[in-house]
């Protein structure tokens, strides 16, 4: 059973979204500020949390922002709907993917399990077992770690599972509606921004090759490309 954090300040709301994730064989916690929220993420008791944008106090981007100083652990957020502003800081801040308000709760259900089958790995896997490796890249899936030029490479669920997909097709491009499903586990959606800003994200950590260009190409109109060399 997954024990999953809900933070929102909408006392009614998190009351039907705890029933509902318990109905799904989740176990589910609710907090209602952002204080209490940052306290419980980083207390290593839950396997996920949803955390809402707007709450009073501490919102929810300061939260994360908090969370993300000492813990790892996957975050999905709440936005309102057409609020690309504090979906994209969230993103840029390490969340792992975000539901726009409001949401159903089969949504909220389908998008916490694609989060966790992708951080799920497995916890005996061998570190002798074989690494992918495209040039300074070495990424190990089953232990959900990767180092750049031999040096251990700090990222998210998100970006891991986003980079995964380009190391295991370097060389060619890759379209961001494979991208998402492969990597985030659903379609696409209009107009969704999510995937730029993670490659964003793992473009900074990765640096620039040595004339200056980027690892991960950007070809227009059609997607994304890891370069081999």
């Amino acid at each position: 059973m997954s024990r999953v954090l809900l933070v929102d300040d909408d006392i009614e709301l998190a009351a039907m979204l705890r029933e509902y994730l318990e109905q799904e064989g989740f176990e589910a916690v609710a907090v209602h500020d952002g204080e209490s929220g940052v306290r419980e993420a980083l207390s290593g008791r839950y396997a996920i949390a949803v955390l809402d944008v707007m709450m009073p106090r501490l919102n929810g981007v300061e939260a994360l922002r908090q969370i993300r100083a000492g813990s790892r652990l996957p975050v999905l957020m709440l936005t309102a709907r057409g609020d690309d502003i504090d979906r994209i800081i969230g993103l840029e801040l390490g969340a792992d993917d975000y539901v726009p308000k409001p949401c159903s709760p089969r949504e909220l259900v389908a998008r916490l399990r694609a989060i966790l089958r992708r951080v799920a790995g497995t916890a005996e896997a061998s570190t002798a077992a074989e690494p992918l490796v495209v040039g300074p890249l070495s990424m190990w899936p089953e232990r959900r770690s990767a180092s750049w030029r031999q040096q251990p490479l700090d990222l998210t669920s998100t970006e891991f599972s986003i980079l995964e997909v380009l190391a295991r097709q370097a060389g060619r491009v890759v379209s961001k509606s494979e991208i998402s499903e492969l990597a985030l586990g659903r379609p696409l959606a209009r107009f969704d921004r999510s995937i730029d800003v993670h490659v964003s994200s793992i473009r900074q950590k990765l640096g620039a090759r040595p004339d200056g260009s980027s690892w991960i190409q950007t070809i227009r109109g059609q997607g994304y490309q890891l370069v081999k060399a």
